[in-house]
């Protein structure tokens, strides 16, 4: 392709920028070498957001252009077609007399940038500023959240940001909480709560009174916790909203759990399990009998473990009944029961009744008390698979835990097939890995748990646009399959705490949590930082 080189001087306006033929190609990095351009990805851009914010949003986002650094004499501009140059002739003005040097980002990284830069929390605060200024005091407030004449009301247009903040950020939850004098906003992301405030504290009755609309729930109640659930869709994504009310000392907080019905359902295979210890997973839920638990803390990923475990299960030829609190899919050709505590509908009567559905395979969303503990393992015992959840730390307490709710030594010897425990870890953005060499009291630590690698190379996240200045994007999945064999068993059949740990210890196919995050450290997958939060419930190293 024949590239040309020149200047164009802007008519009546003095800017003057650079430019040369452009056209979309796969070599398109070769493209901004051969014309002298800076190829920026745009994830190491040396974007700066207040000098892009001097310039109007509307048309930077028209323009597919983002202004990456910007001082008395230039401006580096960032376009997917610098070849446009009506659209700079329309931000000539705004720069003048400076000089445009172009950088050629492509498409899809723009589109990126964009979702990233372009957070809403610029709209948020003007929606809560507007809101605020509509209504007089906190009656009229309430009555705004009423209306629901028009899709146009400012707290529906506030609300739909905060969804749509959210969802660019691929936060879990959303908590809306009022203090004295400000309004906390706070998400999840990547299990790490991110905070921002708004000065607008009155507008949170509205807010709360909207979404008790939208959930079903009693909005002339504010004295009692609520719960509820609703469908949203926001930016191509169907969300299943599941709001939990709580009264506060300032009013009502809010929590709500975005569960994303578009993302589907991963497989085993997806989770990151290891290779190896999928399969044994695998041949451990295929089994005609027996209990299989998924262990470890809320929003450990759990709950995504069971429904991929369920997918590879549900076969014409096997009858699937679930009990769940809530149920957060749906999965064809399985019977879903929802637990509803108000009508004496429970995990354990759900179960009662289950086994007498002629069930193949049993999932209760968890063992929450004796009652469902031992009617489980009854169930396992008598010909039927039973999949749950337990909330322990680790693999080898999960046993022991059973045993302390109340369930008899022997059953669970007979009944437990094997426990997985799982964690999840942020992952280390890899637009800004950088090495980290580790201090001697890590190294020793890291020696002590895994003495190969002590020596090993560890890494952070600087923090860049990307992973919005936090060093880490997404997490991973870190995993224990703890498969019980005799003598594991018969050391739970004596009620032998100490010999059941010993037990696990001897087995040689055990590779603890502790040892699977070290080696995603290592790999560079994630940050020792986030190994201390896995390894500390480590009993090895808790006794050491």
């Amino acid at each position: 392709m024949r590239l040309r080189r020149s200047e164009r001087q802007g008519a009546n306006w003095g800017y003057t920028y650079r430019f040369g033929l452009y056209r979309r190609t796969p070599a398109s990095s070769l493209l901004g070498t051969a014309a002298k351009y800076s190829f920026l990805g745009y994830n190491t851009a040396p974007y700066r957001p207040r000098a892009s914010s001097a310039y109007p949003r509307d048309l930077r986002t028209s323009l597919r252009a983002l202004v990456l650094e910007a001082d008395d004499d230039e401006v580096l501009l960032g376009m997917s077609d610098p070849t446009d140059l009506g659209g700079l002739d329309q931000l000539g003005p705004l720069v003048a007399p400076r000089t445009i040097e172009l950088a050629i980002v492509q498409e899809n990284q723009m589109l990126e940038a964009f979702d990233s830069v372009y957070r809403r929390t610029q709209d948020i605060a003007s929606f809560a500023e507007k809101l605020g200024e509509e209504y007089a005091d906190e009656a009229d407030f309430e009555l705004s959240a009423l209306d629901d004449t028009t899709s146009d009301a400012t707290v529906v247009k506030l609300l739909h940001s905060i969804f749509e903040d959210a969802v660019q950020v691929r936060a879990s939850d959303i908590h809306i909480e009022p203090d004295e004098k400000i309004l906390r906003i706070r998400q999840r992301v990547d299990g790490v709560l991110q905070e921002n405030t708004l000065n607008q504290v009155k507008i949170a009755s509205a807010l709360v009174l909207r979404l008790k609309l939208m959930s079903g729930l009693d909005i002339s109640e504010k004295r009692i916790p609520q719960d509820g659930r609703f469908n949203i869709k926001v930016k191509g994504h169907t969300l299943d909203v599941r709001v939990s009310t709580m009264p506060v000392a300032n009013g009502e907080a809010v929590v709500m759990r975005l569960l994303d019905q578009s993302a589907g359902l991963l497989t085993l295979d997806q989770t990151g399990m290891p290779d190896a210890m999928a399969e044994k997973f695998r041949a451990a839920i295929n089994r005609p009998h027996g209990m299989i638990l998924v262990t470890g803390p809320t929003g450990s990923g759990k709950t995504t473990t069971l429904y991929g475990a369920l997918s590879e299960l549900n076969k014409p030829d096997l009858k699937i009944i679930t009990a769940e609190d809530p149920i957060e899919y749906r999965l064809p050709r399985i019977n879903q029961v929802q637990v509803n505590a108000k009508i004496g509908l429970d995990f354990a009567a759900i179960l009662r009744t289950t086994l007498r559905q002629d069930p193949d395979i049993i999932m209760v969303g968890e063992m929450r008390d004796q009652e469902t503990v031992e009617i489980g393992l009854r169930g396992a015992l008598t010909g039927h698979l039973v999949l749950s959840t337990l909330h322990t730390n680790d693999s080898v307490t999960s046993a022991i835990r059973l045993i302390d709710m109340g369930a008899a030594p022997y059953l669970v010897a007979t009944s437990l097939r094997g426990v997985l425990a799982q964690r999840l870890v942020r992952r280390v953005c890899e637009n800004c890995k950088e090495e980290k060499p580790a201090t001697a009291q890590e190294q020793a630590w890291v020696g002590f748990l895994k003495p190969e690698l002590a020596a090993a190379t560890f890494y952070k996240g600087r923090g860049c646009n990307s992973c919005n200045h936090t060093g880490y994007k997404g997490r991973i999945g870190v995993f224990e399959f703890l498969e019980m064999n005799e003598d594991m068993m018969e050391a739970l059949r004596e009620d032998d705490t100490q010999g059941f740990v010993d037990a696990t210890k001897a087995n040689k196919d055990f590779v603890p949590l502790s040892h699977m995050a070290l080696d995603y450290a290592a790999q560079g997958k994630t940050s020792l930082d986030e190994v201390f939060k896995v390894a500390e419930f480590v009993p090895e190293v808790v006794n050491h």
